[in-house]
């Protein structure tokens, strides 16, 4: 199938945030665009704001004065839904609620024509039970925005168990034609982004709940060493904290209370103390004007170990990250020593570092307490998965509970030599970014094993979505399937919780020694 061809209508239903953006993004790609809602006045308004925007853009010429006119020519506000019967696409961005949807679409179906596609913006109702009462339920799709319209690039094109495989094709490639990146999608609680992103908010409270350390120093290890736009809790402040529990809610009830969703208490009780975030002026950060921002914990410096070994033969799981640690102490000016194996290397082990008596590995999901009982080595440091080992800024690590400050020292010394900002955090289990990476990525293989969407749709939605320095699936394969799965393992053997239970296509891409993308 084609996209809609230009100058076609293109009816959007609603004038809020999501419908204005819909309807400026289509009338600036050369579709005719009739706004409708029930309160004429918001779509004077929004119709006012939209041409204001594209002034802005031709200011910052992003766009020409010419195309400017043309796409406030091609945008008009309508009286009623009578006047939208000429439409070929209706796009629905109204309150999320089953019965008004359903209500708006029987009343659309009597208005426009037989091969007239409908659209909803829905982010978290089924688009099968929205269609189920039509006559046609087979020409309704999902059309899933991300606010702001304008500049997030991702749609969501959501197949109900009724829709036309040639009607979400159209409006696959009508995604295209309007400057998105549309991905395809199974209609099921979460959809994509909404279903693969609860990790990153669930072990951030995880690990807020266990007092690995404050908000403000999570947020700063997983901005700056994971490479995310914001921490989670950031991210929360600004979703709002009301929003973002009602989703996990939402989805932990669409799962039948799957204990992967399971929603915070630490953030109920947020909600119910009125800390929502930004919008009230307070969550776990104050916005009230001349508030100081916290600021996260770092150790303070040390001196360089005396010595700075490693231990790792080519090919063994992540030699990689440990390679491009080696190669950062290197250009610092560090002098790093390979060990021999009589040293105490066994050829399975993962890579190791070694000063002044300090084990030092990447996190497989043990804390640093049991692996240091595990190795018979009471000098057991981990680190943390940042997003690029030869320049991001932020390491985290942990260290055993019997581990000497000699040790510990040797450790941080080792980190800051590189060039890294070293905050220690209490030692929980897989750390900060390893861990709810390997969730995202299980999350996701989840996703695409039960036919949600593809490997490649799932990642780019998280990029696209949500703003994912990389895709999940795509991370995994970069860390290496089998050490994802081993950190899953061994977060599950300290929980006892089947919150970490291994998805099925993890499982065989680590028996196949294939990659998730294969």
């Amino acid at each position: 199938m084609a996209a809609l061809a230009q100058g076609s209508v293109v009816a959007v239903i609603g004038s809020g945030a999501m419908g204005s953006g819909i309807a400026q993004v289509a009338a600036a790609s050369g579709y005719t665009v009739k706004l409708f809602d029930t309160r004429a006045e918001a779509v004077d308004k929004a119709i006012a704001d939209i041409g204001k925007v594209y002034g802005k853009l031709v200011e910052k010429g992003k766009m020409t004065a010419a195309d400017a006119d043309a796409a406030r020519a091609r945008l008009r506000g309508v009286a009623g839904l009578a006047d939208v019967a000429d439409a070929k696409l209706v796009v629905e961005a109204i309150v999320e609620n089953l019965d008004v949807k359903r209500s708006l679409f029987a009343d659309l179906e009597g208005i426009v024509a037989d091969d007239a596609i409908l659209a909803t913006n829905t982010s978290s109702i089924s688009v099968t039970a929205i269609a189920a009462r039509l006559r046609k339920p087979q020409r309704l799709v999902g059309m899933h925005f991300f606010n702001p319209v304008p500049l997030m690039a991702l749609v969501e094109v959501i197949s109900g168990l009724a829709t036309d495989a040639a009607v979400a094709e159209t409006v696959y490639d009508t995604s295209i034609a309007w400057g998105k990146n549309p991905v395809h999608a199974k209609s099921t609680p979460g959809f994509i982004v909404n279903r693969v992103a609860r990790p990153y908010y669930a072990e951030g409270w995880r690990l807020l709940n266990e007092q690995a350390a404050d908000a403000a120093t999570i947020d700063a290890v997983m901005r700056e060493g994971g490479g995310f736009r914001m921490g989670p809790f950031e991210l929360m402040d600004l979703i709002g904290h009301d929003v973002n529990y009602s989703v996990t809610e939402s989805v932990f009830r669409a799962y039948y209370n799957d204990p992967r969703f399971t929603p915070s208490v630490l953030q109920q009780e947020m909600v119910n103390a009125g800390y929502l975030g930004r919008k009230s002026g307070r969550g776990f950060y104050d916005y009230s004007e001349g508030a100081a921002a916290p600021q996260p914990r770092e150790e303070a410096p040390q001196p360089l170990p005396e010595y700075i070994g490693y231990s790792f033969e080519p090919g063994e799981q992540n030699t990689g990250i440990a390679t491009a640690i080696i190669e950062r102490l290197k250009a610092h000016g560090v002098t790093v020593t390979k060990r021999n194996s009589a040293e105490g290397h066994r050829s399975h082990e993962a890579p190791a570092f070694h000063c002044n008596g300090a084990a030092i590995y990447l996190t497989d999901g043990r804390s640093a307490t049991q692996r240091a009982r595990d190795d018979k080595h009471d000098d057991m440091v981990v680190y943390d998965l940042v997003f690029d080992y030869g320049t991001s800024p932020r390491i985290a690590i942990a260290c055993s509970d019997q581990c000497s400050e000699r040790a510990m020292k040797a450790a941080i010394g080792m980190f800051q030599a590189a060039g890294f900002s070293v905050t220690r955090l209490d030692d929980v289990p897989g750390l900060a970014v390893m861990r709810t990476v390997a969730m995202l990525a299980n999350e996701a293989a989840d996703a695409v094993n039960q036919g949600v969407c593809s490997a490649q749709a799932a990642d780019l939605a998280m990029q696209k979505g949500v703003n994912y320095p990389r895709g999940p699936l795509a991370w995994a394969d970069l860390v290496g399937v089998p050490h994802i799965v081993s950190v899953l393992e061994n977060l599950a053997a300290s929980y006892g919780e089947d919150r970490y239970r291994v998805s099925p296509l993890l499982r065989r891409r680590q028996q196949s020694g294939k990659s998730i993308h294969a």
